[in-house]
């Protein structure tokens, strides 16, 4: 695990700032939690601390407004590697004044992820995502079926899309542990959704 530098606290605690106010979707929880959830699976496989400050930041130019926190103060604070890990993970949400539809930025981002060779952009990627499907599969746990109703697209669209995502990251130079925990998570909510389960066999 990666020790704790003085770069990697920093972005823990610029990430705590940038995020304050915000809560998971459809809950009560700090918006942080995700991400310290992510540089924790992030440390779990490299010693790379660009790449966990990363993890700690992949969010913030995503959802934060940039008059409180922006890439140029980002490049200021942690250099420009970290922004253009930060940038490879981001989707583009907005299309000018107004948010582009699910399935587009959806779509976007697996082209993106398709043509991806950063290493520590596909770290950061597939621990964000890991995160996410381990979060779903928890508060199905909790809701139900209810769980459902707080996304912007229907569950089986959100299957999906992790099963696109899970069939890219199983040819990507990640850790083989990371492609096993996906593949193990996407079958578990393909169970939940469908009843079956036609996940990748690894």
């Amino acid at each position: 695990m990666t020790h704790q530098s003085e770069k990697i606290m920093k972005a823990a605690s610029i990430a705590e700032y940038a995020h304050e106010a915000q809560f998971r979707k459809g809950s009560n929880m700090p918006y942080i939690i995700h991400p310290t959830a992510v540089a924790k699976i992030v440390s779990q496989y490299s010693d790379n601390e660009n790449a966990v400050a990363a993890a700690y930041l992949h969010d913030v130019l995503e959802d934060v407004p940039s008059d409180k926190y922006s890439e140029a103060q980002m490049a200021i604070d942690f250099g420009k590697r970290i922004v253009e890990i930060v940038k490879a993970v981001s989707e583009n949400k907005r299309a000018g004044e107004q948010e582009k539809p699910w399935a587009k930025r959806k779509q976007y981002y697996i082209e993106h992820l398709i043509a991806l060779k950063d290493a520590d952009a596909l770290l950061v990627s597939a621990a964000d995502k890991i995160h996410n499907l381990s979060s779903m599969l928890s508060d199905y746990k909790n809701k139900g079926d209810k769980l459902w109703g707080i996304f912007n697209a229907p569950k089986e669209k959100q299957l999906a899309y992790y099963k696109a995502l899970n069939a890219i990251f199983q040819n990507k130079n990640i850790p083989q542990e990371m492609k096993h925990d996906f593949n193990q998570k996407v079958e578990q909510l393909e169970i939940i959704i469908t009843g079956k389960n036609s996940a990748i066999r690894i």
